[in-house]
């Protein structure tokens, strides 16, 4: 069974991005781990409350086929966070799927591994990706290699299938 990192803001991530992702993820037989910046229960934008499963000071990038960040007002919590962007380069550098979506790609860019890439992102953010040296496409969903990234909630679904389809 393949394994997923899904890595949400322990306040205010992207409700329908976090389950839209679990959905397509559960339905594929795809094992998914959740973290956070701390352990106990993290709450989502529209109200939503999930259990963490382990911090990101636990995580092992080697446990994983695919890192996913989800999106949402509190995923700042990770654009200038030195674990979070560890846990993307050793992604990276390990040749696993990393992916990012709504204003998470944002973390990618701040981590320096979206340079020379193509990238989407949630319209705001988009200075934040050309800054980080990828180039922003403006795509709901966009593949570049190993790397996935999606602009927003409504395009949860599809970036959830692109995940799974560059699992198999």
């Amino acid at each position: 069974m393949k394994k997923a990192l899904i890595i949400i803001a322990k306040h205010m991530f992207q409700d329908k991005e976090y389950a839209d992702v679990i959905s397509v993820l559960g339905q594929a037989i795809v094992g998914t781990t959740t973290a956070s910046s701390s352990a106990g229960e993290a709450t989502g934008k529209f109200g939503g409350k999930t259990k963490i499963d382990i911090t990101l000071d636990q995580v092992k990038v080697s446990d994983y086929d695919v890192i996913i960040f989800i999106g949402g007002p509190g995923a700042d919590e990770y654009f200038n966070s030195p674990r979070a962007h560890s846990i993307a380069k050793e992604t990276v550098s390990s040749g696993k799927i990393l992916a990012a979506i709504c204003i998470a790609p944002t973390i990618l860019a701040n981590a320096g591994v979206l340079k020379g890439k193509k990238a989407t992102v949630f319209p705001t953010g988009s200075q934040d990706l050309t800054r980080g040296g990828a180039n922003y496409t403006g795509t709901h969903v966009e593949i570049d290699g190993k790397i996935i990234t999606a602009d927003g909630p409504n395009s949860a679904n599809a970036f959830g299938q692109a995940i799974v389809k560059a699992l198999k």
